[in-house]
């Protein structure tokens, strides 16, 4: 698609990931207190509120994606290696953990 904000896969090295991680925190932060700030009302039944979420969680998944990084769950990104992931959760301080393709999120394993 010629219109798709989505970049191609991308290869990171860690020093490449860790580069882009301070841009990926600050969006993720910043969409995740406007989720927050939404949340009772959303909980509340309040259809707007959920409509306003869905579209914040959307616009943060696109803006991840466009930078060639994976959107594995919610506020949770995965690096491509070439031969696993470094992943990242909100709010983890840096980019502390890999897994392989294989084992997913629950076979992280730190870094060093």
């Amino acid at each position: 698609m010629a219109d798709s904000p989505v970049k191609e896969k991308k290869i990171f090295s860690y020093a490449e990931a860790a580069a882009l991680l301070p841009q990926v925190q600050r969006l993720t932060t910043e969409a995740h207190g406007r989720v927050e700030e939404l949340r009772p009302r959303a909980e509340g039944g309040a259809a707007d509120a959920q409509q306003q979420i869905n579209e914040i969680l959307a616009e943060w998944a696109r803006s991840i994606l466009t930078m060639g990084i994976d959107v594995k769950g919610l506020w949770l990104v995965d690096f491509d290696s070439g031969s696993g992931y470094y992943c990242w959760k909100h709010p983890e301080p840096g980019l502390r953990f890999f897994h392989s393709y294989e084992d997913g999120f629950r076979g992280r394993i730190p870094i060093q």
